[in-house]
């Protein structure tokens, strides 16, 4: 499959119900909740979104709003080790059950997680 045929299979209304369902949990986690200060949910929400949006094939938005990713640079001020990486992909894949995306979609979309949430570990 081609990733950047993925937003033509959930366009943005998958992407938008993806990464809600990963926000919602994030307050609630032990070890997420303390990295997101709740003023700045909303902003990481639209952040995550709009770069898997680009990333996946879909609108530019996150490119003509941020610029190139780096997305490890721009993680390095958080302490990001091996327990935080697991909480991050423990959400993210009770969020996939409530995303209900096609299996195809989720199998690609969990397997780029799997690899940059490991790549972002830092700690």
């Amino acid at each position: 499959m081609d990733e950047t045929a993925i937003y033509s299979m959930i366009g943005e209304d998958g992407f938008i119900r993806l990464v809600a369902a990963f926000y919602r949990q994030v307050p609630d986690d032990a070890i997420l909740g303390k990295m997101y200060p709740p003023d700045e949910l909303a902003a990481a929400e639209q952040r995550l979104r709009d770069f898997l949006i680009y990333r996946f094939g879909g609108p530019q938005r996150y490119i003509e709003e941020r610029g190139h990713p780096r997305l490890r640079a721009r993680h390095l001020p958080f302490q990001i080790d091996r327990a935080a990486r697991d909480n991050w992909m423990r959400l993210m894949n009770l969020a996939f059950a409530e995303a209900a995306l096609p299996a195809e979609v989720e199998l690609h979309l969990r397997a780029f997680f799997d690899q940059m949430s490991t790549f972002m570990i830092n700690q």
